[in-house]
């Protein structure tokens, strides 16, 4: 398999002037978050509404993912839909990212710009939605596969999704974070597969990223107790081989060092008295 290269960027795609942008939409960073972790009732509902949108979009990137397409093709039906809803990719802007989703494909562990690349048959691709509308944003992503994937790959699919949802039924008030890392390295360490240790979930709401760490390996220093009301994402990042990772020189393409394939899913959730709700369902 040839390895990823870069590709054709094209233009930035215009936002209709009506949409509410995020305040840091090309600022070379966001207002740091200052705010509380557990939502009130009000903001819950607003990310209700951002993390569906979220969820319908990549169902809908999802069913174009086939061979012959281009990232950037991904990136405008991802784009129009946002924005025919209302609704501002998060993503176009922030610390000038250029586009409005991450397409990550095969080797590409996060943040692949979409370009002009074609999906080729064999191909696993990551697609990384984030809404902005209501003043919070809803994110997710998933592993979507092109044509006729190889048995390893897929099955790296299949568990990457699997180790998501176990790490989902772990979230219960009152434990560790780092129960959620636990969950997903003891999982993926029965298939000697490489959990991506730098790039992590996040707390989530009117802040894209609001400083809450959310691990997916076994590390007991994360001990932030979970609490009723938190919004966070859980995103584990799953490789054939090594966790090790290389940056293009775009500073934000990060690839496995070893040019194995990695997969990733997400969700959004809100805590709740006895577990997590999944926010970003279509």
């Amino acid at each position: 398999m040839t390895a990823i290269a870069p590709a054709a960027i094209s233009p930035r795609r215009p936002v209709p002037a009506h949409i509410e942008r995020p305040e840091y939409v090309d600022k070379d960073a966001p207002t740091p978050f200052a705010g509380r972790e557990v939502k009130d009732a009000d903001t819950i509902e607003r990310m209700r509404v951002a993390s569906r949108l979220a969820a319908q979009t990549l169902q809908l990137v999802g069913k174009h993912v086939a061979p012959g397409i281009t990232t950037d093709e991904l990136d405008r039906v991802g784009h129009e839909f946002m924005c025919d809803n209302g609704a501002y990719p998060s993503t176009l802007g922030y610390k000038h990212f250029p586009k409005s989703l991450c397409t990550s494909v095969n080797e590409v562990i996060c943040h692949g710009i979409p370009d002009s690349r074609v999906i080729e048959d064999g191909d696993i691709v990551n697609v990384d939605v984030t809404a902005f509308i209501g003043g919070v944003h809803g994110d997710n992503n998933a592993t979507f596969l092109a044509g006729d994937v190889d048995e390893e790959s897929r099955l790296l699919v299949e568990r990457t999704e699997e180790a998501l949802r176990r790490a989902i039924k772990a979230v219960k008030p009152g434990r560790e974070m780092n129960v959620i890392g636990r969950v997903i390295e003891s999982y993926a360490r029965r298939f000697g597969y490489g959990v991506v240790r730098d790039f992590t979930g996040h707390g989530i709401g009117t802040s894209f990223h609001s400083g809450l760490i959310v691990p997916h390996y076994d590390e007991p220093h994360y001990n932030t107790v979970i609490e009723t009301g938190m919004t966070f994402t859980i995103e584990p990042m799953l490789c054939i081989g090594t966790y090790s990772w290389d940056m293009w020189p775009d500073n934000w393409t990060v690839v496995t060092q070893d040019k194995k394939r990695s997969a990733q899913f997400e969700h959004t959730l809100l805590v709740t008295d006895v577990g997590a709700e999944i926010l970003t369902l279509p």
